[in-house]
């Protein structure tokens, strides 16, 4: 896990300007408050395409569509995948409101994603930073670049 000076020098040294962030991630917390107001775990994704573009969203509704796998970024890769035609999305970056879990960094990485920007860390479930550190994994054949702590 990450002391707060490491997540800090992690954030520092992202490429991502963090003016640009704070629009989508403002995009990413309207989904989230939207996953708060049905009463599911406020959390919140818009996946950018490489104009600048929303290519997809999501909020958290495992409960209400009872599925175990409608987490926000799950929802917003699978609108953005639909919208391009493809489930690779290179190029592409995916704003959250807390760290993925293992489930969504599995995906963002399968998709191909060049970049994720997230809120929180998530000590509990977080695959970024927190509790793993998978996009660091040498082993991957994807390298995904991230940033965290935009709005923490």
């Amino acid at each position: 896990m990450l002391n707060s000076e490491q997540l800090s020098e992690f954030t520092r040294n992202s490429k991502l300007e963090t003016r640009n962030s704070s629009f989508y991630m403002d995009e990413a917390l309207a989904e989230a408050r939207k996953a708060q107001a049905a009463g599911e775990v406020p959390v919140g994704a818009v996946l950018v395409g490489p104009d600048g573009e929303i290519w997809g969203r999501g909020y958290n509704q495992p409960i209400n569509l009872a599925d175990p796998t409608a987490h926000a970024e799950i929802l917003a890769l699978r609108e953005a995948a639909r919208q391009a035609g493809n489930y690779r999305l290179p190029g592409t970056t995916l704003y959250v409101t807390i760290e993925p879990c293992l489930m969504c960094l599995g995906a963002i990485i399968h998709a191909r994603l060049q970049r994720l920007v997230f809120g929180a860390p998530d000590p509990k479930a977080g695959a970024c930073v927190s509790l793993y550190q998978i996009p660091a994994d040498p082993r991957l054949n994807h390298r995904l670049e991230v940033q965290g702590g935009i709005r923490e």
